[in-house]
């Protein structure tokens, strides 16, 4: 089956870094969108970012442009979410998630990992 587990979530003062990675299997990774979305508490999931099967080519929202930045090794089967200058207001669960197809601001797609937490102190 399909199963995509992320990992580098943790605790960081404002202005720090984070790298998340997830790793997938059950799929055939390249053949995928990979991206990433988080969740607030008692806010609704937010697209971040994605990349395109050859990982030439990605988006990010507005709010993270300059800052975050998404890789992909498909050789690793893997997806890493590169997080600079972290802000208190980036603090949610953040998860990777796998499509054929993964639109900007989407909240949707087909394969889910089960998230990893990302707390920012100011």
């Amino acid at each position: 089956q399909v199963q995509l587990v992320e990992s580098g979530g943790g605790l960081v003062q404002a202005g720090g870094s984070l790298r998340l990675s997830c790793a997938a299997s059950g799929l055939t990774f390249s053949n995928y969108v990979m991206g990433w979305f988080r969740q607030a508490p008692g806010k609704e999931r937010e697209f971040v970012g994605a990349i395109n099967w050859t990982g030439h080519i990605s988006t990010l929202v507005d709010s993270v442009k300059g800052r975050f930045a998404i890789s992909r090794d498909n050789a690793k089967n893997t997806v890493a979410l590169q997080m600079n200058s972290l802000k208190p207001e980036d603090t949610a669960v953040y998860y990777c998630a796998a499509d054929v197809s993964i639109r900007s601001g989407t909240r949707y797609a087909n394969y889910w990992g089960q998230g990893t937490q990302v707390t920012v102190s100011s």
